[in-house]
């Protein structure tokens, strides 16, 4: 069953995405057993990740966000290619904090609030990503995302996370929903757009009550006669593997394996995102990088022959 959804308003002015995210992030928790704070803390990262995801032009763009704000949960990390699945990891997951004075989670105060919001954009077009980086507003996410997009895109941008964790530390429900303004929106359309943002309960408060992204939209675009353009199922999924981690061990060069079987031949790579675990023998590694260099040389010299 489709969670994520793409809409625009009946005259093309207004863009909306909305997830409910509730199975990925519960994913999540189960990877990296969070505390109930860093569950919403992550949770909400790659609920905006899978959102901005899905917003890219190309299936194979991603987009990688860093939140580095000072705070005890440390670094998070979130990962999305152009269908919005997402991977993540946060470096401190079993921080908690108390309640803030209305009861809700201190995410703002785990992730800290001096820090920067990195942005990382690689489009298969282009030979470097692009990165940008914003002060963070609050930690809280949502809004430095919102920031984000409007200092570096310049794009007046909406966006509402959510992240509701049970007494148990399990997820109850997640989701969330960017929207943002195309050039020439008028005052009028502002306006409307701002009154019935307003008037929208918490993301949490309408997954609740058994609203889906559709119905959020409808809520937040009453008057601008919405219509979905596509649906899609995302979830968190890892792409790692033995054989990209292989690959990624004999990208280090003879060198560096040669150093590191000289301390133990035995090599364990566990992945951040999925806690993967793949094994390698180092001789192994360092006889198939040989032969690699072998064959290049080979090649080379075939082609100085011929020429």
């Amino acid at each position: 069953m489709a969670n994520l959804i793409r809409g625009l308003s009946e005259n093309g002015g207004v863009v909306f995405c909305g997830v409910d995210s509730t199975e990925l992030v519960r994913r999540a928790e189960q990877l990296h057993t969070t505390s109930a704070t860093c569950s919403a803390a992550l949770g909400r990262l790659l609920t905006g990740a899978s959102l901005m995801g899905s917003m890219l032009k190309d299936d194979g763009d991603k987009v990688t966000l860093r939140v580095q704000g000072g705070g005890p949960a440390g670094v998070l990390i979130a990962c999305t290619d152009g269908t919005g699945n997402v991977k993540g990891c946060i470096d401190n997951p079993l921080v908690e904090l108390p309640p803030k004075a209305d009861g809700h989670l201190d995410v703002g105060g785990a992730v800290g609030r001096s820090g920067v919001l990195t942005v990382i954009r690689d489009n298969r077009l282009q030979k470097e990503p692009t990165v940008g980086q914003v002060p963070l507003v609050s930690g809280e996410i949502a809004e430095d995302l919102t920031r984000y997009y409007a200092t570096s895109e310049q794009i007046p941008t909406v966006c509402a996370l959510g992240v509701l964790v049970d007494k148990d530390l399990s997820i109850l429900c997640a989701g969330g929903y960017l929207l943002q303004l195309l050039p020439g929106a008028t005052d009028a359309e502002i306006d409307t757009l701002e009154k019935n943002i307003a008037a929208m309960p918490s993301v949490t408060e309408m997954l609740r009550a058994g609203k889906t992204p559709k119905d959020m939209m409808e809520l937040a675009m009453a008057g601008f006669a919405p219509q979905v353009l596509d649906e899609r199922t995302v979830g968190y999924q890892c792409d790692c593997s033995e054989e990209r981690t292989k690959g990624m061990l004999l990208s280090l060069g003879r060198r560096e394996l040669v150093k590191m079987r000289d301390e133990d031949p035995h090599c364990e790579v566990v992945c951040h995102f999925c806690h993967s675990r793949y094994q390698y023998d180092l001789n192994d590694l360092i006889a198939e990088y040989d032969a690699q260099a072998a064959q290049r040389a080979a090649e080379e010299a075939a082609q100085n022959t011929n020429a």
